[in-house]
C-alpha cells in the first residue's frame, strides 16, 4: 500500500517527466541533458561553450556560492560517452592567505590559434580584473594565467567575434561608475588590446553584458541586459569602431544575462528570459529575427515560476546545430541542442 509520501513523490516525478517531454516535443529541440548531475561544489553559474578541433567544451564558475572566495572556473568536455567529469582549470588564489572569487568565464576559439578562456577575478564586479588562459589541445591542458592589461576586462560575459584573422572584437562592460557598455579590440590575436569609450549614458540606459550580432561585412548590432526591465540595442556601421545611440530593443527582460549568435543563414538567434519582473529568471526563451528589430518566439526552454534558469550561452557548430548552455537552478549546467531549421516560429508571448 502506498504511503502519502510515496504517492506524492510519484505524482511529482510524473509532473516533471511530463514537463520534460513537453519541452522535448517542441520542434527544433534535438537533445536536452545536464553537463553533470553531481559535483564537489554546491552552486554553479555563468556557463560558456566553444567548438574546438577536438570537440565541444563548456566552462562555468562553481563553488559554495557566488562571491565566495572558493569559487573557481570549472570545465568539461563533450565526448561520445557524454560529458567528462568537471575539473577546475582556474581560480583566484593569490597566495596561501589570499584567494578571490572568480567570475563569468568566456570560451573563444579563433579560426587560427589557441582556444582562449577569459575570466574575471576579484571581490565583486565593481572591483574585478580580467584574466586569460590558452590551450593548444582543445582545453585539455592550459597555459599559466595571464592578467589582461589595466583597463582591459576581456569579454564580460559573452563571446568575442572574429572580424579578420587575429582581429577580435570583445563585448565588455563595467559597473564601478554606473552600468556602462564598451568594446575591446585586438588585431594581433590577443597580445595587445585597445578599449573604446563607453557607448551609453547610464543615466538614460544602464546596460551591461552585450552580445554582438553581424549583418554583412561591416554592420553590427549589440544587445543585452539593462538595469531596468528590457533589453538594449545599439548599432555600428563600421565593425564597431563607432556606435550609434543606445535604445530599447522592445523585448522584456528581468535584468538578467542573455546571449545571441548570428546563424550561418544570416538569421539572428537570441536566448533570454522573457519576463518583466526584476530578477524573475523564468521562463527562459529563444527568439529568432531576420533584421534584429522584429523577433519571433522559437522555443521556451524552461518555465517554472520562482525557479532560476539564467545566464545562457549559445553557439552554432560547424554541423549547423545550435548549442545552448545555461544555469539550472544554480545547481547544474544544462545543455540543449537545437536544429535551427526545424524551429516553429510564433508571435512572442505577452
Amino acid at each position: 500500500m502506498l504511503t502519502t509520501d510515496i504517492f506524492l513523490r510519484l505524482i511529482f516525478g510524473a509532473v516533471l517527466l511530463a514537463c520534460s517531454s513537453l519541452r522535448a516535443a517542441q520542434p527544433g529541440v534535438v537533445q536536452e541533458e545536464y553537463i553533470y548531475t553531481s559535483a564537489s561544489f554546491p552552486e554553479c553559474h555563468a556557463s560558456t561553450l566553444a567548438e574546438t578541433p577536438t570537440g565541444l567544451v563548456s566552462a562555468w564558475f562553481g563553488g559554495t556560492h557566488e562571491r565566495h572566495p572558493d569559487v573557481g572556473i570549472w570545465l568539461a568536455h563533450k565526448t561520445e560517452a557524454g560529458w567528462s567529469t568537471p575539473r577546475e582549470v582556474a581560480n583566484g588564489v593569490e597566495s596561501p592567505e589570499v584567494r578571490f572569487p572568480t567570475w563569468n568565464p568566456v570560451l573563444f576559439q579563433p579560426s587560427a590559434g589557441p582556444l582562449m578562456l577569459f575570466y574575471k577575478v576579484g571581490p565583486e564586479p565593481k572591483a574585478w580584473w580580467g584574466m586569460v588562459i590558452t590551450s593548444t589541445d582543445g582545453g585539455h591542458t592550459w597555459s599559466k594565467p595571464r592578467r589582461l592589461p589595466d583597463g582591459i576586462l576581456g569579454p564580460i560575459k559573452n563571446k568575442p567575434i572574429e572580424l579578420a584573422p587575429g582581429e577580435f572584437l570583445s563585448p565588455s562592460s563595467s559597473e564601478e561608475a554606473g552600468w556602462k557598455v564598451h568594446f575591446e579590440r585586438t588585431t594581433d590575436g590577443g597580445d595587445t588590446w585597445t578599449r573604446s569609450a563607453a557607448v551609453n549614458d547610464p543615466e538614460k540606459i544602464a546596460a551591461i553584458q552585450p552580445s554582438i550580432l553581424r549583418y554583412g561585412q561591416h554592420r553590427l548590432q549589440a544587445l543585452g541586459r539593462t538595469r531596468a526591465s528590457g533589453l538594449f540595442q545599439i548599432w555600428s556601421e563600421d565593425n564597431g569602431h563607432t556606435w550609434g545611440e543606445m535604445t530599447q530593443l522592445g523585448l522584456p527582460n528581468p535584468s538578467s544575462g542573455t546571449d545571441a549568435v548570428t546563424l550561418a543563414d544570416g538569421r539572428q538567434l537570441l536566448v533570454y528570459n522573457h519576463a518583466s519582473e526584476y530578477r524573475q529568471r523564468s521562463p527562459l526563451n529563444v527568439a529568432i529575427s531576420t533584421d534584429g528589430r522584429t523577433w519571433k518566439s522559437a522555443l521556451e526552454l524552461e518555465h517554472t515560476p520562482g525557479a532560476e534558469f539564467s545566464y545562457p550561452a549559445v553557439i552554432q557548430t560547424t554541423d549547423g546545430l545550435v548549442h545552448i548552455t545555461y544555469t539550472w537552478k544554480r545547481q547544474r549546467i544544462k545543455h540543449v541542442i537545437v536544429d535551427p531549421n526545424q524551429l516553429a516560429l510564433a508571435p512572442l508571448p505577452n
